[in-house]
């Protein structure tokens, strides 16, 4: 909540509390309460909540002391340790207040969990980490994304100072040896490097040095892999829910990415229900990224993960939203800690489109009020965040349907098309009504349009 004055009337920099802290506020800020209200509801933490439950499960391949868990870092961190820590230019995309929200201009709600990254490294508390958290972007609204998702990321180092004779290709591939291995039958069809593909950091690595460092990666990757498929092979039976892809023998590659923290890189893909599914990203570390975080003796990997995606394909989640829910017949089905369960989704309650269609202003027009009406400076999120922001859980989806450039004016006119749907219960008309109206009025409001 923002505090505007004293109690003596003596004006002051506006603030804004979190979390028993006030941050001042300023032209940058853009983060709305609805937002803020997320922040203590840390689902990876909640004991029989599915993405705990996914948490957990790829934590466990990860064991102590080699690796240690961080698991309840605060989502305000500062620019630096957001962008500048890990190389982000001045003019990325992701900097844009149109991306992400901004408690003040040297303030965010982290973007991912490599915000933590730089710090973590240098405590140096041990060899590999994971850091599962909440995260935070303005982004579009469809059953698949949501401006608060959880990210889990993980990292394995090995310091040159502290392996003998410096011979990292080796000690790597005596730690291979220590790891679970497996039968799986993995694709795995292209080179370690590519020159112009997959890249090797030739100034901080040499060719041995990476063979080895992803050969431990991969199969430290893998045996994640394993173990979350294992599972739900084995409960979608138990429970009644057979698919007949769900008994196939487990299918699983490797193809060449491209990360803007790692290189070489490589996404690790699923045969799953009939089509190959991107699982995970992942790669050998920017030596910048540690040279940066104050420790450019170590080398090693690292990888991250959308613990929703891979929920939502465990469990069979058919919609992002469900995760927020708090309707017991949701959550009493995840209670079983020892086993992936099958969700049995509730009853499609009825959906409600309604269109909503305007003209931006012309960058010559002085008419209208909002800062970010303009064609030129018009932004999508900023309509996704008004429909949100109204709607909250009761939007499914917002889509543009149609845009038109008038032939003599030159301005252009928009539609979007939103899906007002609730997960709970069936949406009485009047509902339906007031709520588009709402979203009209602050399109107006807060970006000037001229509704058609």
């Amino acid at each position: 909540m923002a505090d505007l004055s004293c109690g003596d009337n003596v004006p002051r920099t506006p603030t804004l509390e979190i979390d028993g802290t006030r941050y001042n506020i300023d032209d940058w800020t853009n983060v709305p309460s609805s937002i803020l209200s997320y922040l203590p509801r840390k689902l990876q933490l909640q004991p029989s909540h599915p993405v705990s439950i996914t948490r957990q499960v790829i934590e466990s391949n990860f064991p102590s002391p080699t690796y240690t868990h961080y698991n309840d870092l605060h989502p305000v961190v500062t620019v630096a340790e957001n962008f500048d820590s890990l190389g982000f230019p001045k003019d990325h995309p992701g900097r844009s207040r149109t991306d992400t929200y901004y408690i003040n201009k040297d303030t965010v709600l982290r973007t991912h969990t490599s915000a933590h990254e730089a710090k973590i490294f240098r405590d140096n508390k041990s060899e590999g980490y994971t850091i599962s958290a909440d995260v935070y972007r303005r982004d579009a609204i469809d059953r698949s994304h949501y401006p608060v998702f959880h990210q889990m990321e993980g990292a394995r180092t090995w310091d040159r100072r502290k392996v003998p004779g410096g011979n990292i290709a080796k000690a790597v591939w005596t730690d291979l040896v220590k790891l679970p291995r497996h039968s799986l039958s993995i694709e795995d069809p292209n080179p370690t490097t590519h020159a112009e593909r997959n890249p090797l950091q030739t100034e901080h690595h040499s060719p041995e040095e990476v063979e080895a460092i992803a050969a431990h990666l991969k199969r430290s990757l893998e045996g994640v892999v394993i173990e979350l498929f294992s599972r739900v092979q084995k409960t979608t039976g138990a429970v009644g829910h057979v698919n007949a892809n769900a008994w196939e023998p487990l299918r699983v590659r490797w193809i060449e990415a491209y990360f803007p923290f790692t290189s070489p890189s490589w996404e690790l893909e699923v045969f799953w229900q009939g089509d190959w599914l991107e699982l995970l990203g992942c790669g050998v570390t920017k030596q910048d990224v540690l040279i940066n975080a104050g420790v450019p003796d170590q080398v090693g990997w690292a990888f991250g993960v959308g613990l929703e995606r891979v929920a939502m394909l465990l469990f069979s989640i058919p919609d992002i939203r469900l995760f927020w829910s708090k309707d017991s017949r949701f959550l009493k089905q995840f209670s079983n800690k020892e086993n992936v369960n099958t969700f049995v989704p509730f009853s499609r309650y009825p959906e409600c489109y309604k269109d909503v269609s305007f003209w931006l202003r012309s960058s010559g027009s002085s008419a209208g009020g909002g800062m970010r009406s303009n064609a030129q400076d018009f932004h999508e999120n900023d309509v996704m965040e008004i429909v949100r922001d109204v709607g909250s859980d009761l939007i499914e989806a917002v889509k543009l349907v149609d845009d038109f450039v008038h032939p003599v004016s030159g301005r252009k006119s928009l539609c979007y098309r939103i899906n007002y749907r609730s997960l709970e219960r069936t949406l009485r008309n009047e509902e339906v009504n007031q709520l588009h109206e709402n979203v009209r009025k602050q399109l107006v409001e807060q970006l000037g349009v001229e509704l058609r």
